[in-house]
């Protein structure tokens, strides 16, 4: 009792006062609409930045306990340019190594495919269940090897950027180990994930024909030293593409 009049309990008890439970005192207190519309955008804000936690916090712990992607298909084909052997992990094979471990800590995954001319672009987007959002953006041209006709080349092309922006968004990297640990001979250590990305975008935003040569041949003499057969292909159809766009 203070002053004739009884203190509620719960008036001592300090109060949370979130974003939410702001906007809740200021309609019952008759607030403007300017400032209702205020606490509106800070509750926003504040939902966007809690959801970028969650998110942050479900890839730390997927990459604590991320699963070891082997390469499970191996390519070998002679053609008059030579010997084609390599090995690397079939996006089924990726896609069952990694989406559950994905769904396990409340993220999943999407693709969205467009293409522009030759360009097709390839988006992976990772959403988390609170409902924060990263993409991953690759882009390549129709693979035109081999046999295929038209609609063929542009799924392959497709089907190799859906596991590469998967693989680049989550971090991972495919491993020369079967999946059971035993070690598997050694046909293509690879070049990572990051750098064939780093090299097939200096190849695409080359600004003269001279740096798209040197771009290229760099690239290649690299990807031709780790044994990467598939991205001596990528950056050949990268830079074919970009080489119609520049004459």
């Amino acid at each position: 009792m203070a002053n004739g009049h009884a203190i509620a309990a719960d008036a001592l008890v300090p109060v949370d006062l979130t974003p939410v439970e702001l906007l809740r005192i200021a309609v019952n207190q008759n607030a403007s609409i300017d400032q209702l519309t205020k606490l509106m955008d800070l509750h926003e804000r504040w939902e966007r930045r809690e959801a970028k936690k969650a998110y942050d916090a479900a890839m730390k712990s997927f990459k604590s306990d991320s699963p070891r992607i082997s390469k499970n298909s191996r390519v070998n084909f002679t053609t008059n340019k030579g010997t084609t052997d390599y090995r690397h992990a079939t996006l089924d094979h990726v896609c069952d190594q990694v989406i559950g471990a994905l769904s396990r800590v409340g993220v999943s995954h999407r693709w969205k495919v467009a293409q522009n001319g030759e360009w097709i672009t390839v988006t992976c987007i990772l959403t988390h269940e609170a409902g924060h959002s990263e993409e991953t953006s690759l882009r390549g041209c129709p693979d035109q090897t081999g046999n295929k006709n038209s609609i063929q080349a542009v799924g392959s092309t497709v089907t190799y950027l859906q596991r590469y922006t998967l693989l680049a968004a989550t971090g991972l990297a495919t491993s020369d180990s079967d999946d059971d640990g035993r070690g598997a001979p050694t046909i293509d250590a690879g070049l990572s994930e990051e750098r064939t990305n780093q090299l097939g975008r200096a190849i695409a935003n080359a600004r003269t024909i001279d740096e798209l040569k040197s771009s290229y041949f760099a690239a290649y003499r690299e990807a031709d030293k780790a044994k990467d057969g598939t991205a001596k292909q990528l950056f050949l159809r990268t830079k074919d593409a970009r080489k119609r766009e520049l004459q």
